[in-house]
């Protein structure tokens, strides 16, 4: 995410002051001044934070409800482990990789590490050696005083798990749950954070005016490209394929999935509106609006798109036109116009519906759209960026396909060797018996609704 420059308190005082005041005026308010912006900044990224966080349950229940009964639990309990291991990693290791300083760079502006844990201070005030009120200024002073070294993890922090999570649903209802929770470990823990350090921790895409507000390329596209690697090692479900037909597996809750969406569309106000790092109202309610315009669009393409296709109105379909509008307007939220915004989000919806059948085509077996969704449209949106900007941002096309491109060519080839071991090692997916009967039962020993008969089990 991008910091938003802005000048100094006082000077922003002195310059509202009439001419000659500003040195009568009392220092006293000044600083009262700064310290409220200072904690209005510092609530706004927490709430944008919590926003993110939510996400998590948006995620598990459309995951769910875009899969059948008898896989229900096993993806509730993958959604739910997710943010906890993406949250411990990033304190481990992760949030010094994406942000190493510039004096942390060990190969030019492509790998930084600036140590292990959360700092030397913060580590010692977490094992009791250190004096609580020296850390704590530290912190406060932190990014030159806009908000705190807390604050600012925190929020990055939420956004660490979401990568894994979109692989969740692509992979789901025959992956097993031990080799998933190996591989969220291992990537949340260092792929995704070196390829955020390329841009948002001010490397070598950073350096060349590459722009993604709020994770189009680092979040979404990165978690698609871990997503395709899954999908092409697993192989599709049992009797998804048969021949050269293509057998719907439909989901058990259609409002499960609405609801869970909702949660996300509710928890982007925080994804994107949070990336602004400040409390500025303009810029705030500026993003919020790209970002609805994205969605509300995207659901209308999506809409227009399933009924040329499939002559009727898919709510499925619908419901991740949504998504994708989102995932299209979150590189550029804060740099395109409103309308340039709903022609992003348009075109996301737009292009999600042929992107699920052409990917199904390719029998890649993906049960809830993330390929579509977050790969698909974290490319276009990233791409969109190069195309629509506002005047003197000075992003261009070439830069944003370059960024797109190089980090699908590390992305991609890291999450494929990380299953390919865990495929030699421990096995990737479930037991054919097992996936028939159900990840519920086989991986967990309880189904999510006991004492309901199901008779569609296929």
């Amino acid at each position: 995410m991008n910091y938003w420059k802005f000048a100094m308190v006082p000077a922003l005082f002195a310059a509202a002051l009439p001419l000659g005041a500003a040195e009568a005026a009392d220092p006293a308010p000044i600083s009262q001044a700064a310290e409220a912006l200072f904690t209005i900044n510092n609530i706004w990224i927490l709430i944008g934070g919590m926003l993110v966080f939510l996400m998590h349950l948006g995620f598990a229940t459309v995951e769910s409800g875009l899969c059948r009964t008898k896989n229900c639990t096993n993806i509730l309990f993958k959604n739910t482990l997710v943010p906890a291991i993406g949250f411990l990693t990033y304190a481990i290791a992760g949030f010094s990789l994406m942000y190493p300083g510039e004096s942390n760079w060990l190969i030019g502006k492509v790998l930084g590490f600036a140590g292990f844990g959360m700092g030397n201070d913060t580590m010692a005030l977490m094992t009791g050696t250190a004096d609580p009120a020296k850390v704590m200024a530290e912190a406060a002073a932190y990014n030159g005083g806009k908000f705190t070294y807390w604050s600012d993890f925190f929020f990055q922090g939420m956004f660490a798990a979401t990568a894994a999570t979109i692989v969740s649903g692509a992979v789901a209802e025959r992956i097993k749950v031990n080799a998933f929770m190996v591989f969220t470990l291992i990537y949340v823990m260092f792929v995704y954070p070196v390829l955020g350090s390329w841009g948002w921790g001010g490397g070598w895409l950073a350096e060349r005016g590459f722009h993604d507000f709020a994770g189009s390329t680092f979040v979404h596209s990165v978690g698609g490209w871990a997503a395709l690697a899954g999908v092409l090692l697993l192989g599709p479900r049992i009797g998804k394929y048969s021949g050269s037909h293509i057998i719907a597996l439909p989901g058990h809750s259609m409002p499960l999935a609405t609801i869970g969406v909702f949660c996300l569309w509710l928890g982007w106000f925080g994804f994107n509106g949070g990336s602004v790092l400040s409390a500025d109202p303009t810029k705030i309610s500026f993003v919020l609006c790209t970002t609805m315009f994205g969605a509300c669009a995207g659901i209308i393409g999506a809409m227009i798109m399933s009924m040329i296709c499939l002559r009727k109105p898919d709510h499925s379909m619908t419901l991740n036109g949504c998504l994708a509008g989102l995932v299209a307007i979150t590189a550029g939220a804060d740099c395109v116009s409103p309308l340039s915004s709903i022609i992003i989000g348009l075109v996301g919806g737009v292009i999600v519906v042929p992107s699920v059948l052409i990917f199904d085509r390719l029998r890649l077996d993906d049960p809830v759209g993330a390929l579509s969704v977050h790969l698909v449209n974290g490319i276009w949106g990233t791409l969109a960026v190069g195309i629509f900007a506002l005047p003197g941002c000075g992003y261009t096309f070439l830069t944003q396909l370059i960024g797109v491109v190089s980090v699908g060519v590390v992305a991609f080839p890291c999450a494929l060797l990380i299953f390919w071991v865990i495929r030699k090692t421990m096995g990737i997916r479930v037991s054919a018996e097992e996936e028939l009967r159900g990840l519920d039962l086989g991986e967990h020993g309880m189904e999510a609704y006991p004492g309901f008969q199901f008779f569609l089990n296929q």
